[in-house]
């Protein structure tokens, strides 16, 4: 990567959304710790840095402060919210608790229409504000550039040295035309062209993984979700046959999963490819177990004796290769209060035992998980898995309430395999974050036909979200309700109600368990 865009994270909850712009902009972005030195961020020769919003004051005894040279390095800088009250900080100006704090939306004047930032964009804009502290004195050598109602200093330069700060953050999309300030800094200000694309990602990665794993060979788990499928598909076009893919049956897969895998990548992609059916062991483990967190647990260590052994099946490897993405391995900042921290450490996941003595292949640590979607696409993996939504690692066992029998599965699979159906075939599928069905332990009292029933319940859940931290529920159309609970109550045996799931998170979660 011959261009890039060093992020230096001070603890904002924004922080990723600030790189996923620069990356939006065809240009590379890094985010490190706010305390990176001067000398090795200079070594990874930036075309420039930006400096992030954070939860501290500057003039806090704890507050995170960078390397002071940074701002001798000779490269663009552009302060975010607590990174432009850094800059000033740093620099000789003074920042000052605000008499009146600026929260939410707000609207910028934009004084110097000759200022980078704001090139061909209107006087007046939309922004969004989220800061009680504000400059009361510039730098040597700034200037104010634009004002809001409560800053008069809301967006700075100091033009000689490209050095830019904004209070606002115009990484949100709170603020409409932010992206465009964006690019205006990473194209205008920096001169980065537009050479972060998923082609050109390929044939570095490719290069990479050669590199790194030599003429050795590198076993994958393939789940069939995304970033283990997308993985898969770039080491086999990098290594060939050097890869073997285990794909595990914890018999908690949904319909036609095991099948669907093995025609993808075992005949189409023509990966080497060892399916392992544990579906006995897993069910014989799960039987009379009701509580959530103790299935989570037996499905994740049973999937490690099994996979473990699988290895040994195998063949001699060196390498164990993972699906891993960048927020899993971004470092959290330690700042006391910082909520990127909380949220971070929500979504790491644990790999598998130290014990197995592999070497880690991560061939997607660089990408978020929209850019592993479209480099999938680039690789020719099929739709139906690179789009797909997400499904839990536990599987449809977090989807039954309550014992997990081979019947229960059975009800639910079909209940769900319909549900997707139904979803695709309205066109929402692909539109929002999740849809499924769920099991629940009711029985009620049904009629069919002139029989009497007393069987289960199925409960519809549709979410939309960014990042599954929060979601709403979809209100999906009366008729395709309608459909959905007619279809199931008809051709799943077993079922004789239907009911939907309108709770937010919070106060629910996605996943019913």
């Amino acid at each position: 990567m011959n261009e890039q865009i060093v992020i230096l994270d001070f603890g904002s909850q924004y922080t990723q959304v600030i790189a996923r712009r620069v990356r939006e902009c065809n240009v590379y972005s890094t985010i490190i710790p706010f305390s990176t030195p001067a000398a090795k961020i200079a070594a990874m020769k930036p075309s420039g840095i930006l400096l992030s919003g954070g939860p501290s004051s500057v003039y806090a005894p704890n507050a995170p402060l960078p390397d002071r040279t940074i701002f001798e390095l000779g490269v663009p800088v552009l302060g975010i919210c607590f990174g432009v009250q850094l800059l000033a900080q740093f620099l000789g100006g003074k920042v000052e608790k605000g008499l009146k704090r600026e929260y939410g939306k707000g609207i910028l004047t934009v004084k110097d229409k000759s200022c980078a930032l704001f090139a061909k964009l209107p006087a007046s804009l939309q922004v969004w504000n989220s800061h009680g502290d504000k400059l009361t004195k510039l730098p040597n050598g700034f200037k104010p550039v634009a004002v809001t109602e409560n800053s008069e200093y809301a967006a700075i330069e100091n033009r000689a040295k490209k050095f830019f700060g904004l209070q606002f953050h115009p990484e949100v999309v709170h603020t409409p035309r932010g992206k465009e300030i964006i690019a205006n800094f990473v194209h205008g200000v920096c001169g980065c062209g537009k050479s972060w694309t998923m082609r050109n990602y390929i044939e570095q990665a490719v290069e990479e993984i050669r590199t790194q794993v030599g003429q050795e060979h590198v076993i994958l788990g393939l789940s069939g979700g995304v970033d283990s499928s997308v993985a898969a598909a770039l080491l086999h076009k990098a290594i060939g046959e050097q890869l073997t893919c285990i794909f595990v049956n914890n018999g908690v897969l949904r319909a036609r999963e095991a099948e669907v895998v093995q025609n993808v990548f075992a005949r189409s992609f023509n990966i080497k490819l060892q399916y392992e059916d544990a579906t006995k062991i897993f069910m014989t483990r799960l039987k009379g177990v009701t509580d959530p967190e103790k299935k989570r647990k037996i499905i994740g260590k049973t999937f490690i004796e099994v996979f473990q052994a699988a290895t040994k099946k195998a063949g001699k490897a060196k390498f164990l290769a993972q699906g891993t993405l960048y927020p899993d391995v971004i470092e959290s900042v330690p700042i006391a209060g910082n909520p990127a921290a909380l949220i971070k450490s929500h979504h790491n996941v644990g790999g598998l035992p130290k014990k197995m003595k592999f070497q880690l292949v991560e061939p997607l640590k660089c990408l978020f998980k929209d850019e592993v979607r479209l480099l999938g696409e680039e690789l020719d993996v099929p739709k139906e898995i690179v789009w797909r939504q997400p499904f839990p690692g536990p599987g449809l066992a977090v989807r039954i309430l309550g014992e997990v029998t081979p019947s229960r599965c059975e009800i639910l699979r079909n209940a769900d395999a319909i549900v997707v159906e139904e979803m695709k075939a309205s066109g929402l599928y692909y539109k929002i974050w999740q849809s499924f069905a769920v099991l629940l332990p009711v029985r009620s009292v049904g009629v069919m036909g002139d029989e009497r029933t007393y069987d289960y319940t199925i409960a519809i859940r549709a979410v939309e979200s960014q990042d599954g931290m929060t979601a709403d529920w979809v209100k999906l159309p009366y008729d395709l309700l309608e459909k959905l609970a007619s279809r199931i109550i008809n051709e799943v045996k077993g079922v004789n109600r239907c009911v939907f799931d309108i709770t937010s998170k919070p106060p629910g979660t996605i996943e019913w368990e």
